[in-house]
């Protein structure tokens, strides 16, 4: 495993970039160095500390999130729920540049899942389609909480995303939504908006993944 190279962005000027690590079968997510996430509006620092920590393995993108947390908001256990209407971690991922097609997945604290695929042509909400019919073969994902903290893994494979062959660089953006007596809303690319909205596709970042052949896709 290579150290990657990892970037934040905190102002409207910034994509930040992450380069992704192939791991061994040996190696864990938390020996990788993480990025934080930022407040979504302003992109300063959030109440609650977020780090997320990114590697393939397998032909899957493995996404880690661990969040500093004053008690879980959590109670949607269907895949497909509106998981974004409590606690839970997101993860935005396009292999098409500018992402004018994405994938949206999300893990809530008791492990539920939520996958869509979502069209964005002016990559604005206002215009975009959402398809949460769609469901990725092979997705999984476990939850932890743990006193003043909680914790999550996605495991996405990468294949079923790009079907004509696997970028080099690809559209992401991770999201964190706590909710409690003030909501918060972090991300690793601040779509800067008040209130956030994390559909605002052009502020994703820019993640860079080892070739194809060497991940076994």
């Amino acid at each position: 495993m290579e150290a990657e190279v990892a970037s934040t962005a905190t102002n409207e000027s910034e994509i930040p970039h992450l380069d992704v690590p192939l791991l061994a079968p040996t190696d864990r997510l938390v020996s990788i160095r993480p990025v934080e996430l930022r407040d979504a509006a302003t992109g300063a620092e959030p109440r609650l500390r977020t780090t997320v920590r990114v590697g393939v393995r397998d032909g899957a993108l493995l996404v880690r999130f661990d969040g500093r947390d004053l008690g879980t908001v959590a109670t949607l256990t269907r895949r497909d729920d509106a998981l974004w209407t409590e606690d839970v971690y997101e993860v935005f991922l396009s292999p098409f540049e500018p992402p004018t097609a994405y994938f949206e997945f999300e893990i809530n604290p008791l492990g539920t899942l939520f996958d869509a695929r979502i069209e964005s042509p002016d990559l604005v909400r206002k215009t975009m389609r959402v398809d949460t019919s769609w469901n990725l073969s092979g997705l999984s994902g476990k939850s932890r909480v743990r006193p003043g903290r909680w914790s999550a893994v996605l495991k996405i494979p990468l294949a079923p995303l790009a079907p004509q062959g696997l970028p080099a660089s690809w559209r992401v953006n991770f999201y964190r939504i706590d909710r409690g007596e003030r909501d918060e809303f972090s991300a690793w690319s601040p779509p800067l908006t008040d209130p956030a909205d994390f559909h605002t596709a052009a502020r994703f970042g820019i993640l860079q993944i080892p070739d194809s052949g060497a991940i076994g896709c």
